[in-house]
This record gives structure tokens, C-alpha cells and sequence, in this order.
């Protein structure tokens, strides 16, 4: 590899929207995340996310047949 060109790889601490937080390696210093292992469905086993903005709703409406 070419010297001095590389970013520098230092220590960074990653915030989750849930509080959670924790350091890893990364080119920037601080890094914030909306869900992490801590908070994510598939790794606690039970739906925590609320659909505040009703995306499924007006997908399931949008695409519903008619039953006429």
C-alpha cells in the first residue's frame, strides 16, 4: 500500500437513537445509528418499531383489490 495516503483508523463511539452506545474503529470520530443489536427486532424477538407515518397502511390501501 502507498503511504500517507490512507484516512486515519482511531477509535470512534457509536450512539444508537435508543441510548445505547459503544466504541469501535472507524475514519470518523463519532458515529449515530437509529437501531443497533440492543434495540433490532430480529435480535430481541419482539416488534419495539412503531409505523408512526403509516407507510404499511397506506401501502396495504394502495394495493388492496376490490372486493365489490
Amino acid at each position: 500500500m502507498k503511504e500517507n495516503i490512507h484516512p486515519a483508523y482511531k477509535e470512534a463511539k457509536v450512539v444508537c437513537a435508543c441510548g445505547e452506545t459503544f466504541t469501535t474503529k472507524s475514519t470518523t470520530p463519532s458515529i449515530h445509528v437509529d437501531i443497533c443489536s440492543k434495540c433490532h427486532p430480529f435480535f430481541t424477538g419482539r416488534q419495539k418499531l412503531v409505523d408512526a407515518e403509516g407507510r404499511v397502511e397506506k401501502f396495504k390501501k394502495k394495493y388492496a383489490k376490490n372486493k365489490k
